[in-house]
């Protein structure tokens, strides 16, 4: 193996390694919380969960063996059932993403509304839609034997081997991303520029009423003033860090894989093998970066996680004690004559 292929390999392990942490913690966090349980987004993060946790488990270590054998590192059969699942994972991630984002702006643009127009029913029926939307691709690549071990990733994904279905796989490879990567970032895109405008809208009013406290206020000490000035500030750029994360992630992890992908269709560019493995790697990274940006790094996971540790820490406390008061009960301590 080469450096750089020793490199990605390690880059693969320590992706699986953390997706695998963040995403059990997420889990363990909805399982822990009631509150989160009862809270609709918590559907759709949990279905985020469970498709990162999956592909964590699934494709990675696949893509991993096929960096290190530089061959496909299972049987046809296995390196099928992991292409199609492959394929309806990511899809089904990309189209989580867009639901949570619908549900965002639902919450924001109609607040009055939104427990009426986003309930669990309509929840699960978003659900519904994207498990029959993320299946339909794969279940068609499958038939038409479209799933295989692709060098260029070093992976079981989408795959043709036939020349004479060239012109078929292409069309399917370019609706397949027209409907789960541009839709989703369109969906990401729209909705989330509603929910900044709104921001930017409640941001204003607060700064006039702020601004006009702070001058009714003549004899304020000037660092309570620079403070109000300063949380005026941050509360500005807090929406756009926000939203600005939630689709810089998206295309940042996704596009260069995506773009690979129909760039590799035309025959007269030549895609490098280990560009191929890295786009890939960007595309597993998502399964990283989505815990921390949808859940983990939010305050209600925060309390969640760290209420978790706080017991479990106290439950090993309490055994220890417990364990050192009946060692001192058997082994009284001698009193020196």
């Amino acid at each position: 193996m080469s450096i750089w292929e020793l490199l990605l390999a390690f880059v693969v392990v320590v992706l699986m390694l953390v997706a695998l942490l963040a995403n059990v913690l997420v889990l363990m966090c909805f399982l822990y919380s009631a509150d989160i349980r009862k809270q609709v987004p918590g559907l759709f993060i949990l279905n985020l969960t469970f498709c990162n946790l999956l592909m964590a488990v699934s494709s990675m270590p696949l893509t991993l063996a096929g960096i290190i054998y530089k061959s496909q590192p299972a049987g046809d059969q296995v390196c099928h059932i992991v292409g199609f699942l492959e394929t309806f994972l990511t899809t089904n991630s990309m189209l989580s993403m867009a639901a949570l984002s619908i549900d965002r702006w639902i919450a924001v643009v109609f607040p009055l509304s939104y427990h009426s127009k986003m309930r669990y029913r309509d929840a699960a029926l978003i659900l519904s839609y994207t498990w029959l939307h993320s299946a339909s691709f794969p279940i068609v690549a499958a038939s038409l034997s479209w799933v295989g071990f692709h060098h260029l990733y070093a992976s079981c994904t989408l795959y043709n081997k036939r020349p004479e279905d060239r012109t078929q796989f292409v069309i399917f490879t370019g609706v397949f991303h027209a409907l789960s990567f541009l839709l989703s970032l369109v969906v990401l895109c729209f909705t989330y520029l509603k929910v900044l405008k709104v921001a930017r809208f409640h941001c204003k009013r607060i700064d006039v009423i702020t601004m006009q406290t702070l001058v009714l206020l003549v004899d304020i000490h000037p660092s309570v003033r620079e403070r109000c000035l300063e949380e005026q500030r941050r509360r500005r750029q807090r929406a756009t860090k926000k939203i600005s994360t939630f689709i810089g992630t998206f295309i940042l992890c996704f596009a260069p894989y995506v773009i690979t992908r129909l760039v590799e269709l035309s025959s007269v560019v030549h895609i490098n093998s280990h560009w191929g493995i890295i786009s890939k790697c960007l595309a597993y990274s998502k399964a990283v970066s989505d815990p921390f940006v949808y859940s983990l790094l939010r305050h209600q996971y925060k309390k969640t996680w760290k209420d978790i540790l706080n017991k479990i820490l106290k439950r090993s406390s309490i055994n220890s004690s417990a364990l050192a008061g009946e060692s001192q009960s058997r082994n009284p301590p001698q009193l020196n004559e």
